[in-house]
């Protein structure tokens, strides 16, 4: 018991330590994206430090609930990947301990830290939220600090656009300055040049004081548009004055003004779950008190029932009963005047178009309260998926740092930010689509976990039975058995052998071997292309190429034990045969069915076949030479081994050549099936944009004699 205890504190200690490191630096990498966006309001404003600390503290304190997750994915993935790359965790179960035994100790914590998450949204975040925008929509309304640049006009300062050619920022001396001055207006507009100036803020911040030397001043003294001057061609009268000194005082408030918080107590973010639900059902009852009140404006104004009297009702009984013929609206139209039928259709015409425009404002007013309550729902919903996220992470992490074992800040930091990544988009397009109303809330709201909780069980059980989910050669495997990539045989002289082969037998066996690929290659008829029934549908396993692989690998394990490097070397000429792929693409016979239904996929499936036929041809005569050499080098005649060896391999160079060919001559056929493909595809849609075109064409005017007639004849000039 106490060693299970010290183990805990161990793996314990060890995951703390990167957890720590791993939150601030999560923490610091969202709190710079989100200082990026709105980076524009922070820069040029003059702030103090103390309000930039403010922003940055409560930044920080409402990213804590995003970066906790993926500390916590990335601290698991490390801390597995270290203690399985030094082997600890070898050692662990070696010793008896499970994973999910070493995984415990982490897991109680990671089940703290989402509570701790949770407890943190309901709590801290929402007041944290509030003064965060606050104080951005307080930074978006601060007045610019004053930095007039050279050569352009600057018009951080408001109603007053202002030039200067050259400043000295030593003294604060500005030189050749004009000032456009718009603060009575545009048609009252003042003109300001001077040889030097000097611009200051006043000590309560509130203005600015713009010295002046040496120049003049222009006003407009008359309101004319520029239409009335140019019909008039008359000139502007303006006043002008000349100065040595002249001091302007401009309106510039430059302090730090906070906005209400109370103005932003309604958002979202800025209540806890009990907050909402309380909000959502009094706009819910609100919803419902609007709802009742245009049900009934609509009941009095457009869905009232018409006030007949006895007369109409017993007028519209008999048209029923089709004792009275029912009115022609028609006729009625055209019994009445021009000028009433004009009126009534104004009149209709402004009362839909009336209750068009009430009816959208309605249906604006009902969106956008229903929309309100969606937000509301989805901060709700998120308040527990952030925080569950932290379990479901660690149950990510922890087992893919067991089965990659890989420790640092390479590959783990690079799983964790995809597979965070992977689950964000999840998470945000999911919440965006029903925070608008196109999906449900509950499915869009959770959609994440429901895909990260099954990956995160499943890795798990992988890793607790040891599995090799991504083991690369086991992928590699599978994809050159899918391509049909062979590996060659690399046999060599053993140090140690316990039994000798058994040379009295294996001539017997060879010669067995060579007549069952002899006779195998007469009967099946390899190099013909096999039928395309047989193969999707008449499925049949082949016994027979499978005992012949089985005899090989029986004399090459009982001649592997041989001293002789030259039947070690014939034994590596043996090729490794495929006992299925020539058969049939799959096992199963209703697998088989499907992919001969599915044309393109059955044809390239078909052809596949027929390769493995060919290479299943050329494997059987190349394994009856090899034996035959084997039997020369048994028989100890190496130099008839030797020359008939040249002859073999002259064989193998001639069959390779007609191999080439074959492959040559499917290649050309394989290229003209897919031109003809193209050249259909092309041809049909040549036909078909040239019968669009013709059918775009406008018809030809109808004759004004009527079809039957014939065309008129030219006229003849006298």
């Amino acid at each position: 018991m106490l060693g299970i205890k010290i183990l805990d504190k161990y793996v314990l200690g060890k995951f703390l330590l990167i957890f720590v490191g791993a939150f601030f630096i999560c923490l610091f990498v969202f709190m710079m994206q989100f200082t990026w966006r709105y980076v524009d309001e922070l820069i040029g404003k003059g702030l103090s430090l103390e309000i930039l600390a403010q922003f940055f503290w409560y930044m920080g304190l409402t990213l804590v609930p995003q970066a906790l997750p993926l500390a916590v994915l990335l601290a698991a993935l490390i801390t597995f990947g270290n203690m399985g790359e030094s082997l600890e965790l070898l050692a662990m179960k070696a010793a008896g301990v499970s994973l999910m035994r070493v995984m415990r100790p982490m897991a109680f914590f990671a089940l703290f830290v989402t509570g701790v998450s949770f407890y943190f949204q309901n709590k801290t975040s929402p007041e944290a939220q509030v003064n965060l925008r606050t104080l951005l929509f307080s930074m978006k309304q601060q007045s610019p600090a004053v930095e007039i640049p050279e050569g352009v006009f600057y018009n951080g300062v408001p109603n007053i656009n202002l030039y200067v050619e050259q400043k000295d920022a030593r003294t604060g001396m500005l030189y050749q300055t004009i000032i456009y001055k718009t603060d009575q207006g545009f048609e009252r507009a003042q003109i300001v040049l001077a040889d030097s100036a000097r611009l200051e803020m006043t000590a309560d911040k509130m203005h600015l004081r713009l010295d002046l030397w040496s120049g003049e001043q222009f006003e407009s003294l008359q309101s004319m548009g520029g239409a009335q001057m140019l019909q008039s061609q008359a000139q502007q009268p303006y006043d002008r004055e000349t100065f040595q000194f002249k001091q302007l005082l401009i309106d510039f408030d430059s302090n730090f003004n906070l906005m209400d918080k109370e103005l932003l107590s309604g958002m979202p973010q800025a209540k806890n779950m009990r907050q909402i639900e309380h909000c959502v059902d009094s706009m819910e009852h609100s919803m419902d008190s609007v709802g009742k009140q245009y049900y009934r404006e609509m009941s009095q104004s457009y869905f009232r029932k018409a006030d007949l009297s006895r007369n109409d009702s017993l007028a519209l009984l008999k048209i029923r009963q089709g004792k009275q013929p029912a009115p022609d609206f028609d006729q009625l139209l055209q019994a009445a005047s021009v000028s009433k039928v004009e009126a009534a259709r104004h009149t209709a015409l402004g009362s839909i178009q009336s209750l068009k425009s009430e009816l959208e404002w309605k249906s604006m007013v009902v969106h956008d309260c229903d929309y309100n309550i969606r937000r509301h729902w989805v901060e709700w919903h998120q308040k527990m998926t952030l925080s569950l996220a932290c379990l479901l992470f660690f149950f990510v992490g922890a087992p893919l740092g067991a089965i990659i074992r890989k420790g640092g800040l390479g590959m783990p930091t690079v799983i964790s930010v995809i597979i965070f990544i992977f689950w964000y988009i999840i998470n945000t397009s999911s919440m965006k689509l029903a925070r608008d109303g196109s999906t449900n809330m509950l499915l869009g709201m959770w959609v994440s976990t429901v895909v990260i909780a099954p990956f995160g069980i499943f890795i798990t059980y992988k890793a607790n039975r040891d599995s090799v989910v991504f083991n690369t050669d086991a992928y590699l495997s599978l994809l050159r058995r899918l391509l049909g990539i062979r590996t060659k045989r690399h046999l060599f002289r053993k140090e140690v052998i316990i039994d000798d082969p058994r040379m009295d037998v294996l001539p017997t066996l060879i010669d067995g071997l060579r007549e069952s690929c002899r006779a195998y290659n007469r009967q099946n008829h390899l190099l013909r292309l096999p039928g395309y029934v047989r193969v999707f549908f008449r499925y049949r396993p082949d016994h027979e190429v499978e005992a012949i692989s089985e005899r090989m690998e029986a004399i090459i394990e009982e001649l592997g034990n041989s001293r002789d490097p030259k039947i070690l070397g014939l034994l590596n000429e043996f090729p490794m045969l495929y006992t299925t792929a020539h058969t049939s693409p799959l096992h199963s016979p209703r697998a088989n069915a499907l992919a001969g239904l599915l044309l393109p996929l059955g044809l390239v499936l078909w052809f596949r076949i027929w390769r493995f036929r060919l290479r299943l041809y050329r494997d059987m005569r190349i394994i009856v030479r090899t034996c035959d050499r084997l039997d020369q080098v048994m028989a100890g005649t190496q130099a008839d081994a030797e020359a008939e060896g040249s002859g073999v391999e002259r064989e193998l160079n001639e069959e390779a050549v007609k191999h080439r060919k074959l492959k040559r001559v499917v290649k050309v056929l394989l290229l003209l099936l897919i031109l003809a493909l193209v050249g259909h595809v092309v041809w049909n849609g040549w036909q078909r944009q040239r019968y669009k075109a013709r059918s775009e064409q406008p018809a030809p005017p109808p004759s004004l004699h009527g079809s039957d007639a014939r065309p008129a004849e030219p006229l003849r000039l006298k």
